[in-house]
């Protein structure tokens, strides 16, 4: 299928690991900031993506992530949806040969891919309403707020931003997090690559994987069950962004809904009790810190539901897409 409206015409669309309804094209950055190599992001399109009046959507992944949910693209593709989504650089289908998995030392460094496909996706469809994912999440606020301040005719594209379980806090008890707080601006400043221990993503990775607990199938190099090593550099600007976050410096400037679990099962082995509950992050965070993000959020808690809320039983997951559905026709 091919695109004749606008910046589609520049791009070279290839077929998509995820078979026939896929295509993808790589958006080229020049230089990696962090000196591995070329800076690549990949936008993958499920087809037909013709203008229906409706918005696009744009699906932003989290870490130890990129976008294989070909359920949710097919739900919002009936609703009337163009589907999209972006593999960030250094993630999923956009790394290259010889770079860390998902490396980064400044958040802001995949500004630019989340505006070029805003601006591709716009000179075809009327708005773009991203649905970011855990640390997708925080990076797709960071990226509107900038966007509202530098490029005010781009952020009026901006229909508004759904949040599935984004990471606004440190799962961890509030002395721990105010202890290495200090030792993480240091270290992280002057020994960026410094492997960061930990990330508890095992049990999240048992729990929907099809070949341990779950029903889902993913590349398991992209996508490891206990997730890819994690750097202090990195660690540094999440934590960074978070508190501005907290201290109410970021205003998206656009309608956010948020989706969450009822409830955590946090730094617990698998078990049944890990397919209903965000075994990742603490809801109650996010809770709290979702209403800074705008003066219009609406937060919704799903019962039952996983930390990425469109993997959930199948309940839950019916839920979610119901709501976000709601939220979608009413804005």
């Amino acid at each position: 299928m091919t695109q004749n409206d606008g910046l589609f015409d520049t791009l070279s669309w290839q077929p998509d690991e995820l078979g026939s309804q896929y295509e993808r094209a790589d958006l080229d950055f020049g230089p990696d900031p962090e000196g591995e190599g070329k800076a690549i992001a990949t936008l993958v399109r499920r087809l037909p993506d013709a203008p229906t009046g409706k918005p696009a959507l744009l699906w932003v992944h989290g870490m130890t992530d990129y976008f294989f949910q070909t359920h949710v693209a097919d739900y919002f593709v009936e609703q009337g949806y163009p589907f999209y989504a972006l593999d960030l650089r250094k993630c999923g289908r956009a790394r290259q040969e010889g770079q860390r998995w998902h490396f980064t030392n400044d958040l802001s460094h995949y500004f630019p891919e989340l505006t070029r496909a805003t601006e591709i996706l716009t000179s075809t469809h009327p708005a773009v309403i991203p649905i970011c994912h855990s640390t997708g999440g925080l990076i797709v606020p960071l990226w509107a707020d900038h966007l509202r301040r530098t490029n005010p005719g781009l952020h009026d594209k901006l229909g508004g931003i759904i949040l599935n379980s984004p990471w606004l806090d440190m799962q961890y008890p509030q002395w721990f997090v105010r202890v290495i707080t200090p030792i993480v601006k240091v270290v992280g400043k002057r020994r960026p690559n410094i492997k960061v221990p930990g990330g508890n993503l095992g049990t999240y990775g048992q729990s929907i994987h099809k070949s341990k607990h779950g029903e889902w199938d993913f590349d398991l190099v992209k996508k490891p069950v206990g997730g890819h090593p994690k750097y202090m550099g990195w660690l540094r600007t999440v934590m960074g962004n978070q508190r501005r976050i907290h201290r109410g410096e970021i205003n998206t400037g656009v309608p956010v809904l948020t989706l969450c679990s009822s409830h955590s099962y946090l730094s617990k082995p698998y078990s049944p009790a890990s397919n209903t509950a965000d075994t990742v992050l603490d809801v109650a965070q996010i809770q709290r810190w979702s209403p800074r993000l705008s003066d219009d959020v609406r937060v919704r808690t799903i019962e039952g539901a996983r930390h990425d809320v469109f993997l959930s039983l199948t309940d839950a997951r019916r839920k979610a897409f119901s709501v976000t559905s709601e939220w979608l026709e009413h804005h």
